[in-house]
């Protein structure tokens, strides 16, 4: 690979749209891939809209050939529908990033490519689709990744954008405290309500007692968290806008499938491996799991 990286982005949701936008700003225009053909993206920003020019590819088979580095910003849910993308974009030396929720992303995608480095990612992007198809970029958006030689890759593709990126030599335990984070947003789909409803006391102390369901399971898997991380993360939601959603609400109001065996499933199912007690996970997994696929 001579100068910046060839970059493609799968999935120009508001994860993917944040992406391309910043590489766009930079002069580095992305090969964007998804299932809606559509002329250009669009990122509102608190500076202004930013406009990334189409078009979006709805065929694999129109690819254009392998790239250097492919953005994988498609939900977990949506996963099986990408892998003719990545059949078509990766070759030996490609670099796959998965820009996705959960602790398993790295398992997951691998078994869609062979012989292709799989980094995965966490992602703090407060983005929002809008009806119209553009995305609300809400704050500041970065991304952690693990300290690897692939992720030099995407260190240098993002370098100098609005998404600047942290390398983690703990990775594990950034990626299960982002997991606890989305752990407790599920609970929003079980009331229907956006960030505000964290102000209540009663929903903050169901979700401290989640949070620390949720932290006995991370420690077990390695990640090494404090005490204070669940009472950090019930803070967090208080402190956001009133109005403030999260992407698997936003799934669950547009009858979408939702990440629930992601987000919240892999707590009960590690937690079960450990031996570690989880019944309040017992009880909102099967709850997101008929409220995202029935019947009913």
């Amino acid at each position: 690979m001579s100068g910046k990286p060839t970059v493609a982005v799968v999935g120009p949701g508001a994860i993917g749209t944040t992406v391309a936008a910043a590489l766009h700003e930079a002069g580095r225009a992305p090969r964007l891939c998804g299932r809606t053909a559509r002329d250009h993206l669009e990122l509102h920003t608190d500076e202004g809209p930013v406009v990334v020019p189409g078009p979006v590819r709805v065929d694999p088979a129109q690819a254009g050939g392998v790239v250097d580095l492919v953005l994988l910003a498609v939900k977990a849910t949506q996963l099986e529908a990408a892998a003719p993308w990545l059949k078509a974009l990766c070759g030996a030396d490609t670099v796959v990033c998965v820009l996705q929720n959960g602790v398993e992303q790295e398992a997951m995608v691998a078994s869609h490519v062979s012989g292709t480095r799989v980094i995965p990612s966490v992602v703090w992007i407060p983005a929002q689709a809008q009806p119209d198809g553009s995305v609300w970029l809400r704050g500041e958006a970065r991304l952690t990744l693990p300290d690897t030689p692939a992720s030099g890759v995407v260190l240098e593709a993002l370098r100098g954008t609005r998404c600047p990126i942290d390398v983690a030599a703990d990775f594990t335990s950034v990626a299960w405290r982002k997991l606890l984070q989305n752990a407790v947003a599920g609970l929003m789909v079980l009331t229907g309500r956006r960030s505000g409803m964290f102000t209540r006391a009663d929903i903050a102390e169901l979700s401290l007692a989640y949070l620390r369901e949720c932290l006995a399971v991370a420690r077990a898997e390695g990640a090494a968290l404090s005490d204070d991380v669940p009472r950090e993360i019930v803070d967090s939601f208080q402190a956001y806008p009133a109005d403030m959603g999260t992407s698997i609400l936003a799934d669950r109001e547009a009858g979408r499938p939702l990440e629930w065996d992601t987000r919240n499933g892999v707590v009960l199912r590690r937690g079960r491996a450990h031996g570690i007690p989880t019944p309040i996970s017992e009880l909102v997994v099967p709850l997101l799991a008929a409220a995202g696929e029935g019947p009913g």
